[in-house]
């Protein structure tokens, strides 16, 4: 018996304990429970202010209990209980209280305000939300510069962009005209946590650069668009370009001949030459600058003429092709022709050439000869058509005389007999057709 006694009072103990344990168990969850359902109460956000602007610090409650808020800075000091200032800095102020918002302004924020701040609510457990205030540092102006002010076509150039001073760093992106391109960067932290960014950009340069703006962009949270840009300066040699200003289409003997040399280059072309490819300029030709002129064409003056322009990049030229027709000794009837001259440009490899109006010539004959012809096509056609109509109204009319007196006869015999021409006379029979 006292060993059944001792087992069940074994038994009793075990249930004892696990009931306690269950107990014990279900308190803490109920608890924790309730914990959870309260730490979603008190509600606070994160801040981002421009050093030197204000913030707005919010401590938000849901359904208060008349529970008790108050505001500590980052030292665990109180800012605001209730709506008592305990702190003495006159940059808090009291935006808002209820029993569901203490709302306190903090104007004229520096660096050393950055941390985090504490909204407290005396509730039983007490509870806490945070909210962190970053300061913003806005870079100073950016800075662009080059490594060459004067760039030679086809060189490679390094422009360079440094924003100074900011926190965060910045980003910065470079546009050339409407178009994004892309640099290299580098940042490096200074002793006081700020940060100074700086921005790499190499290309190669052509003639079409030359005046086109390089733009460097500074991103921030703090600014909006800081930028800085810089004007690309190109050197380049002379581009050459020679215009007919006289005559306006062939060249015949006895007439005068006006070129003109039309240069752009970077720098400035100093040296302008006409020359004549394999022979001389004729004697009597008068050169001024980029302008040539030769008066009484002639046949001994056909050649290939270049105009020569140089500066410190390099030297181009264009050529013309002069041909000489020979002069006209009919007098055709006036008209009204307009003739388009095409000049060429560098390279040289395509020449203009004063043969090019004898193709218009060639086709002004052409379109003449053609209209004689179709006028005298169309003259036969109509005698064709008339004759024709003719031939075709009197196709199988003729006379003959076989039956001629008979007009009178009595009779059918009597006309025969007396007919000129009857049978008697049938040898003789002569017969006309038209």
């Amino acid at each position: 018996m006292k060993q059944v006694s001792n087992m069940a009072n074994t038994s009793n103990g075990s249930l004892a304990s696990l009931l306690l344990l269950f107990t014990i168990s279900a308190a803490i969850t109920t608890g924790a429970a309730q914990f959870a359902v309260q730490s979603q109460n008190l509600e606070a956000d994160n801040v981002s202010v421009v050093e030197g602007e204000t913030a707005i610090i919010s401590c938000r409650v849901k359904n208060n209990d008349d529970s008790v808020i108050q505001l500590l800075n980052p030292n665990r000091q109180t800012i605001y209980f209730r709506d008592l200032r305990p702190l003495k800095d006159a940059r808090f102020q009291l935006v808002n209280f209820s029993e569901n918002e203490l709302r306190v302004a903090l104007s004229n924020v520096s660096l050393s305000d950055e941390g985090r701040y504490v909204c407290q609510l005396y509730s039983d457990p007490p509870q806490e939300a945070y909210a962190d205030i970053t300061v913003l540092i806005p870079p100073g102006n950016p800075i662009i510069e080059t490594r060459e002010d004067l760039v030679s076509e086809g060189n490679e150039t390094e422009i360079t962009c440094t924003s100074i001073g900011s926190k965060p760093a910045a980003t910065i992106r470079w546009m050339k005209g409407d178009k994004e391109l892309k640099g290299r960067s580098n940042v490096d932290v200074t002793y006081d946590s700020m940060y100074t960014v700086t921005s790499f950009l190499k290309l190669t340069v052509t003639r079409e650069d030359d005046g086109v703006p390089v733009v460097c962009i500074v991103d921030h949270p703090a600014v909006k668009d800081f930028q800085a840009q810089k004007y690309l300066e190109v050197l380049y040699k002379p581009e050459v370009k020679i215009l007919v200003e006289f005559p306006v289409g062939l060249t015949r003997e006895g007439e005068n001949l006006e070129l003109t040399c039309q240069i752009k280059g970077k720098p400035e072309p100093q040296q302008v030459n006409w020359m004549r490819v394999d022979d001389d300029v004729p004697s009597h030709a008068v050169i001024t600058g980029p302008d040539l002129f030769i008066e009484n064409l002639n046949k001994s003056y056909n050649g290939t003429y270049r105009c020569v322009a140089s500066n410190s990049v390099g030297e181009s030229y264009d050529e013309y092709i002069l041909y000489v027709y020979d002069a006209l000794t009919t007098t055709l009837k006036p008209t009204t022709t307009t003739t388009t001259i095409s000049a060429t440009t560098s390279p040289p490899d395509i020449i203009q050439d004063s043969r090019a109006g004898a193709e218009a010539q060639r086709s002004v004959d052409h379109a003449v000869i053609g209209g004689v012809v179709a006028v005298v096509v169309f003259a036969m056609l109509c005698l064709l058509i008339v004759l024709g109509r003719y031939f075709a109204r009197h196709k199988g009319t003729y006379f003959t005389h076989e039956a001629k007196g008979a007009d009178d006869a009595a009779d059918a015999d009597t006309a025969i007999i007396n007919a000129e021409g009857g049978h008697n006379n049938s040898d003789e029979k002569k017969e006309y057709y038209i």
